[in-house]
Parts: structure tokens; sequence; C-alpha cells
């Protein structure tokens, strides 16, 4: 295999491992979903230590600390934030340990060019497109393909879709399931002609046709 070959394997292999790290319960890169529980221990503090599950707006409910994001981080950054938040108020260099006793959350991830991208739930049936609708769509500098990395039996599969096909009904719009990876990526010739409108001053009787 050539260098130059070897060299983007690896690249694609870690961006594959990048993307399905946040779905992937034994990585540090987890990131919390709805109805996930979460183990909340605060040393020497048993009072405030808790079990919590997080709701479906993304918030756990905790001692002295009332409603507290949740959903769409990893518990590394939930025991930051609350060691921040208690240190401030009530405890003197609080040592906080953040650890997911259940992981119950159904979910899709959304990254790339899109306009709302994230973890988004995961009840039922959900197709691509409609994943994509309930993002917003695609951002301007979005190309027509779409990736979804799905993960089974310790092991990555990818798939590749041509989304103004689906779109136009001339290929079937693929069923997601929960832990699905679903990546948009960037078109370079888009991309470069948005650099260059962003570079350019607009002409004044150019903004009435653009």
């Amino acid at each position: 295999m050539a260098p130059a070959q070897a060299i983007a394997n690896a690249a694609a292999k870690k961006e594959v491992e990048r993307a399905t790290a946040v779905s992937n319960p034994k990585s540090n890169a987890y990131k919390i979903g709805p109805e996930d529980v979460l183990d909340v221990a605060v040393f020497k503090v048993p009072e405030l230590s808790k079990s919590a599950q997080v709701n479906e707006s993304g918030n756990v409910n905790l001692p002295l600390v009332g409603e507290f994001p949740a959903a769409g981080r990893t518990t590394r950054e939930i025991e930051q934030d609350l060691t921040k938040t208690l240190g401030a108020k009530y405890l003197r260099n609080p040592q906080i340990n953040v650890s997911v006793k259940e992981y119950n959350s159904q979910r899709v991830t959304l990254e790339g060019e899109i306009k709302k991208p994230g973890i988004y739930p995961f009840r039922g049936r959900m197709t691509l497109l409609q994943l994509v609708a309930s993002a917003g769509g695609f951002e301007a500098t979005a190309d027509t393909e779409v990736i979804i990395f799905r993960g089974a039996d310790g092991k990555t599969t990818a798939g590749k879709f041509d989304f103004e096909a689906i779109r136009a009904g001339k290929a079937k719009d693929p069923e997601l399931v929960s832990g699905d990876v679903v990546i948009v990526n960037a078109s370079a010739a888009k991309t470069a002609f948005q650099n260059v409108l962003k570079a350019l001053p607009l002409a004044g009787f150019f903004l009435t046709v653009l």
C-alpha cells in the first residue's frame, strides 16, 4: 500500500472512531441522552450524592442545584460544571464523580453541514429524510452525499447515500436505528464559493437578485 493511501486510511479510521464514540457507552466521549440514569457522588457529602434519571428535556434534578443540563454532554463535562456550581455557592473544593448507571437513551447523532447538528431522540421509526428535516435541513455548503455509521457486534459499518436522489424519490429513504451516526459532508466547491462571497463585498444592486 502506498504511504499516501495508508495515511488517508488511518485518517478515515480515526474520523469514524471519533464520529461513533459519542454513541458508544464504553467511550469517554459518550454523550448522555434522555432516560439515561446518572450516579452523582460528592465526596464526603452523602446528602448531595444521588442517582438521577435524565428527563425528556435533557435535565437531571440534583440537590441544591435543581434542574441541571445533562443531555448531549459527557460525564466529564458535567463533573466540571457541577464542581464550579457547587464550589461557587455551597462547598469548598468539592470533589465530584459522575458516571452513567444505566444506558437507556435511544438516539441518533447528526453531524456535519447541517443547520442543527446534535443528538436527536429516537422513538419508533425514523428515516434519513425525517432526521434531516427535524434538524432544519442542510447548510449551503453541504454536499448531497450522506454517510451513516452503524455499530453492531463490536464492529462499525458505513453506508453512503445520495440525499438528493432520496428526496426526489429516485432512491430508497433508509431507516435509521438507535445509535446511528449520520454525517453530512461538505462540498469543496460550495465551501469555496461561500468563502469568496464572504471575502468580497456585494454591490447594492446584487442584493435584490441573490
